[in-house]
């Protein structure tokens, strides 16, 4: 993967989370902070395999897999949550 194609990709992935702070921060509902917060973790995972890439490191693709079960976790966790409020 060329280096500059890999910055460019963490580049745009720095505007989402600029992004996904802002929903987060204005979300009127919890689920949208919720969605907001899980959008935040899914754009951590891209720039951990991103890295990963651009330093041709296949090991750190073992810390993507690990966060993203982790934040499914908490996807089904909330999810439950919300059922038992109705």
């Amino acid at each position: 993967m060329n280096e500059w194609i890999g910055f460019f990709a963490l580049t745009l992935l720095m505007v989402t989370v600029g992004f996904s702070f802002w929903r987060l921060r204005l979300g009127p509902s919890l689920p949208d902070r919720v969605v907001a917060l899980d959008l935040l973790t899914t754009v951590g995972i891209a720039v951990t395999a991103v890295y990963a890439m651009i330093m041709d490191q296949p090991l750190i693709m073992d810390v993507a897999t690990v966060l993203a079960l982790i934040s499914f976790l908490g996807t089904i966790a909330f999810a439950y949550y919300v059922d038992l409020m109705e």
